[in-house]
């Protein structure tokens, strides 16, 4: 069901091509488990360890230089070192580039024979921010954008009901996108897209990965689409559009993955009359300069 493809391959055709990438085989937790520090469950919106890892091993060769202009609590970074590349990651957020920099030195100390570094500051003025070194040298910007707290964290089961813990991204005045609205986001993402483009060598890839989001029970945002335009807009050229699975596939068949607030969501949707199914897949937008 999922396949690899190279990027000379897939570049060479006029359309975007669709896989599947069974990047959820294993529960989040199991693919953290010993290789990220404890810690890292704090924050709302982690990519997926093997989404991350299938995205770097596809688009690069090792001793290249991967970058994460948004990258929390630093998974592709410590997927890029574990297999050889070299990363750097950017986040707003003082105590998310703290735990990025914590999962990077475990990652050494495994034995990891890439290195990373992370900075901490805006994305969206990049380039005032990564060494200079870096302009023209990155062969991957891998990067999830904010959604704020409708989508991410984690549920706990108290004696007043299920509750939502870890689904804040952090100070909304230090002008973090996840809490701009819409167009805000948009605009900032447009801005790192930009910059990260002068950070791709010649040929190099983008890879976004991102899901369509729920304002309200009856409006779907599509998400992918509109980061599609955006990335369109500032030069990139689309080279495939994937599927990354949140579920396990068994003998063909989808084994979800969803918390107990997802489920709950879902349910009551439904008893409103409203058609709404688990998310079993994250789009990955795959793009070259």
């Amino acid at each position: 069901m999922s396949h690899r493809r190279s990027p000379e391959a897939s570049m060479g055709e006029s359309m975007p091509v669709t896989s599947v990438w069974l990047t959820c085989q294993q529960p989040a937790r199991d693919q953290r488990r010993g290789r990220y520090v404890p810690e890292t469950s704090s924050h709302p919106g982690k990519m997926l360890p093997h989404l991350a890892a299938h995205a770097i091993s596809s688009y690069t060769a090792p001793g290249d230089l991967v970058f994460d202009p948004m990258c929390g609590s630093g998974t592709t970074l410590v997927e890029a070192m574990h297999l050889g590349r070299q990363g750097i990651g950017i986040d707003i957020e003082p105590r998310f580039t703290a735990l990025a920099a914590s999962n990077v030195a475990l990652a050494a100390s495994q034995g990891a024979t890439g290195s990373a570094q992370v900075f901490t500051g805006d994305a969206t003025g990049l380039l005032d921010l990564v060494p200079a070194s870096v302009v023209g040298r990155v062969g991957l910007v891998l990067t999830s954008p904010p959604y704020g707290r409708g989508t991410h964290g984690l549920v706990r089961v108290t004696s007043a009901g299920v509750r939502k813990r870890d689904h804040v991204y952090g100070d909304r005045e230090r002008g973090n996108l996840a809490y701009g609205g819409w167009s805000r986001l948009f605009d900032g993402f447009a801005a790192i897209l930009a910059a990260s483009y002068r950070l791709l060598r010649p040929g190099g890839i983008v890879v976004i990965t991102c899901r369509p989001v729920r304002r309200q029970r009856d409006d779907l945002i599509d998400l992918p689409g509109q980061l599609l335009g955006v990335a369109r807009s500032v030069g990139l050229v689309p080279v495939q559009r994937c599927a990354a699975m949140l579920a396990a596939v068994r003998d063909g068949q989808i084994v979800h993955r969803a918390n107990m607030f997802g489920l709950l969501a879902v349910r009551r949707a439904r008893d409103e009359g409203i058609p709404v199914h688990l998310i079993a897949h994250e789009d990955v937008l795959v793009l070259r300069r």
